[in-house]
């Protein structure tokens, strides 16, 4: 069995490679509801589901060096997955987009500190 995740579980993939390693996350996940109200009734007869929303903070995110050749560059990312790998199942955050980068910067270091993404998709499989 394996044990907790490392950065080498927890990566950015775009078009099938894997683009960053990411050395931690946090997910949020928030739905929106809309309750139905019924003439003469004091409480709302039923609730109906909204859309959901995922905005995932990544902290220290590496370029892979394959990306890097490329001439990755986070601020140009758009559509791309964020890949969890946990002992028993697999997240897949997909559709994502960035919509806050925070760097702080060293010599010939493609590390971006903080990410914030909003992913359109969750899929969760097992392993």
């Amino acid at each position: 069995m394996k044990g907790f995740p490392t950065s080498s579980d927890i990566f950015l993939e775009m078009d099938g490679k894997k683009i960053a390693v990411v050395q931690s996350y946090s997910a949020k996940a928030s739905k929106t509801s809309q309750s139905i109200e019924a003439f003469g009734e004091s409480e709302p007869v039923a609730t109906i589901e909204g859309q959901k929303k995922y905005t995932l903070e990544l902290t220290r995110l590496y370029a892979t060096d394959s990306a890097v050749s490329d001439g990755i560059n986070f601020y140009d990312l758009a559509d791309f997955s964020l890949v969890i790998c946990k002992p028993d199942r697999r997240i897949i955050y997909s559709g994502c987009q960035w919509s806050a980068v925070q760097e702080d910067g060293q010599l010939n270091a493609m590390v971006a500190e903080k990410v914030t993404l909003v992913a359109a998709r969750r899929i969760e499989t097992s392993v």
